[in-house]
């Protein structure tokens, strides 16, 4: 049985992703094991995971959240407490889920590979911010990393035993999130929570606002451009408003590949526990009978966080972590309600055309978190946030 085992470190457990990975992990007990997890400040949830779970090594997110475990794992809290778990060993074939949210999810991605764990990712600030170190550690320790976010996930399937020369273009799918149906005047007055109404999927908020604005389609385009090798210029985002087909693979030839499926992250997570195998799953099957698909353009002048991205890749370097340092301090105030909804991109616009972040070499992974962190407060800072 050791020899199918997987052994997980799940970072973000009681998060959307977290718990349908442990819903994947219930159903396949005799194939994973979790040995760590981490857990965020829904208390009573996390008893109920660890206490079910058993893990050897467990976080929280501040010593103060520290309760009686009816067993004696490590406990460990904190951002250090993230690495810790990452760097934890004690077995062949470890995986490590990364769910959590932000750029917090960057240093243990790293720890992790350095301390020869395969990688489940969806944490999409690891690659926007350093998928050019994270490429280079993969293949210097000799580990994988399989993405679970449904479009990566859908590539990575249009892409099995195809070459990489073959491939035209990577089509990623965008529902159009919370206002797909609003034009930019009636976004002006658009609430909280209004943006948080997400119509096909559940998820955080963070992510959900970024599915809004679109910058959720930026970071994706930047990820894929690092998880699959391909050129910005042969990634394209594109409206398609049920969430049927999660991703498309255009090839020379003019064939299209397309991954279909519901709206139910359990299955690209099944998926990137097993690849390349699909587990059997309790999940809701897609009914083809009358499904009607729509694809369209995303427009730039409609969603230009979508443009941001693009043009923070294309300058590189410092670039895409303040991209993302921009984005998180933007959508904080906003789910503040320190800002509105369209000042999100008026933020970040103005970072991504400062050229004070401009420089003439590769910027190493210490500065790129350090400047990130210095644009992320100095934002707060101007709107009286401090902390």
């Amino acid at each position: 049985m050791d020899e199918v085992m997987k052994y997980l470190y799940i970072l973000g457990a009681c998060g959307s992703i977290g718990t349908q990975t442990l819903d994947v992990v219930r159903q396949h007990k005799e194939e994973y094991r979790v040995v760590g997890m981490s857990v965020g400040s829904n208390l009573e949830l996390a008893k109920k995971l660890i206490e079910e779970f058993k893990p050897e090594i467990v976080c929280f997110r501040k010593q103060e959240h520290i309760f009686s475990i009816s067993y004696k794992p490590i406990v460990v809290y904190g951002d250090e407490g993230l690495l810790a778990i990452s760097r934890y060993r004690g077995y062949e074939n470890e995986w490590l889920v990364n769910a959590l949210v932000g750029v917090v999810g960057l240093l243990p991605t790293v720890t992790a590979i350095k301390a020869r764990k395969s990688i489940a990712l969806a944490n999409k600030e690891t690659l926007v911010v350093a998928g050019d170190i994270i490429n280079e550690l993969i293949k210097e320790y000799k580990v994988d990393l399989v993405p679970i976010d449904s479009e990566h996930s859908a590539i990575l399937q249009c892409l099995r035993g195809e070459e990489k020369k073959d491939i035209d273009k990577l089509l990623i799918t965008a529902s159009g999130g919370s206002f797909r149906n609003k034009t930019r005047e009636e976004l002006i007055d658009v609430t909280v929570e209004d943006a948080l109404r997400h119509p096909n999927w559940s998820m955080g908020p963070k992510i959900t606002i970024d599915s809004a604005t679109m910058m959720n389609k930026g970071f994706e385009v930047i990820e894929a451009h690092y998880l699959f090798g391909i050129a910005y210029e042969h990634i394209e985002a594109v409206y398609h408003p049920e969430s049927i087909v999660h991703s498309l693979v255009q090839f020379n030839d003019g064939s299209i590949k397309a991954q279909l499926g519901v709206s139910d992250m359990r299955i690209p997570i099944a998926y990137a526990l097993a690849y390349p195998k699909h587990l059997n799953g309790e999940t809701e099957r897609l009914n083809l009978k009358g499904c009607v698909l729509h694809f369209d353009e995303l427009s730039l002048d409609r969603y230009p966080c979508l443009g941001y991205a693009y043009a923070a890749a294309k300058k590189g370097g410092l670039y895409l972590a303040v991209l993302n340092a921009a984005n998180e301090a933007a959508v904080y105030l906003f789910l503040n309600k320190k800002i509105s909804f369209l000042e999100i991109e008026h933020m970040i616009e103005k970072e991504i055309n400062s050229s004070v972040y401009e420089r003439n070499y590769t910027p190493s992974l210490e500065e790129r978190i350090t400047v990130g962190k210095e644009v992320y407060l100095k934002l707060l800072k101007e709107y009286g946030e401090i902390i």
